[in-house]
């Protein structure tokens, strides 16, 4: 093979695996358009919608209610670098998916994107009837009239967490909540924010791996080993005819200020602006390239929603000391509503409905 032809190859495999994780967005002209890289920029337009119109935003979410000042984090839009991100049409969203089954599994993060996804639906069509029925760690917000139901299921690990006389036990191989998973006709699954806890924050006392047991690990190496368990049952149990399956990417804290070069800060306390500008002085996140090489390897179609980035340039879009706990409990893990999970389900929406313009 001669070198221009290699060269051509190469590109071509470059550009499939490069898609293949990143979920590049085809354009109606047959561009392609990777609808995860670009900046943020001023709106006067923004935000979507208005927290007082959405009467079910848990606390912890509602920024403006708990205080907080400012208001410039709110005109924020995405702006993908070579595109235009489609308008999100909650109503076209609610009728292709009439009589289906959306699910959210993952942690409070997941709890946050999913209430953005509820109040813009319910905004695009204000006077339909809604019900809200929270069951356990279930929660589903249904629209009787199209027949669509929008879950959230609480699974911090999409691993198993068992109670044994040894204690709480992690175990990195197994998952048995995978019957409720199976009833969706869409999965939209997450799981990072509880990985790092040590202390009283700490759900499990003893990891599992095999047969083999562990007062603790590495945690990427843990949660690395969790996300191929959770592979393996996506290859074993969906119909990609049936199922889409997204896995949304790592949401990112805003603890320490020096990551954004900022040495006279402490963390996101205060911060109103976004970082400017197209990539993060912190640089990627540990956990992205875990994500990445798990969804690249499954051979089931899996969509990575890959919002590390966007979101890491959004310091100020925390609820800091506007959420539920106050000054006392500082929150730059969380994201205020209206706000940066507004713009994962802008993103949701285009994977969703690739057609859309």
């Amino acid at each position: 093979m001669g070198s221009v032809a290699l060269a051509g190859t190469l590109l071509v495999v470059a550009l499939f695996l490069h898609r293949g994780v990143y979920g590049a967005y085809e354009l109606k002209n047959d561009n392609k358009c990777d609808i995860f890289q670009g900046k943020w920029v001023y709106d006067p337009k923004y935000p979507l919608y208005n927290a007082s119109n959405c009467p079910f935003i848990e606390q912890e979410f509602d920024c403006r209610k708990n205080g907080r000042p400012d208001n410039m984090y709110l005109k924020y839009r995405w702006k993908p670098t070579s595109c235009k991100l489609p308008r999100f049409r909650g109503g076209v969203f609610l009728e292709r998916f009439r009589g289906k089954r959306i699910l959210f599994v993952g942690d409070s993060i997941s709890l946050n994107q999913w209430q953005s996804l509820t109040c813009m639906l319910h905004l695009a069509v204000p006077k339909a009837k809604y019900t809200l029925i929270r069951t356990g760690g279930l929660s589903t917000f249904s629209f009787p009239a199209h027949n669509v139901s929008v879950m959230f299921s609480r699974n911090a690990f999409l691993v198993d967490i068992v109670g044994e006389k040894s204690g709480r036990v992690l175990k990195l191989n197994s998952i048995s909540s995978g019957d409720l998973w199976k009833t969706a006709d869409v999965l939209i699954f997450d799981s990072w924010h509880w990985w790092l806890h040590t202390g009283r924050k700490q759900p499990w006392d003893i990891i599992q791996d095999m047969n083999n047991t562990y007062k603790d690990m590495n945690r990427l190496v843990a949660y690395s080993k969790a996300l191929n368990t959770w592979a393996k049952w996506v290859n074993s149990n969906v119909d990609n005819s049936k199922t889409k399956v997204i896995f949304r990417g790592i949401s990112p804290d805003h603890m320490n200020s020096s990551d954004w070069g900022d040495r006279n800060a402490k963390n996101c306390i205060g911060e109103t602006r976004p970082v400017m500008g197209r990539s993060y002085p912190g640089g990627r996140h540990p956990a992205e390239a875990i994500v990445e090489n798990v969804v690249r390897k499954i051979s089931k179609k899996v969509r990575l929603l890959n919002v590390t980035t966007l979101s890491q340039l959004r310091k100020d879009g925390h609820p800091s000391a506007y959420g539920y706990g106050g000054p006392r409990a500082t929150d730059c893990s969380h994201w205020c509503l209206p706000g940066v999970p507004d713009t994962w389900n802008q993103l949701l929406y285009a994977v969703l409905f690739p057609d859309s313009n």
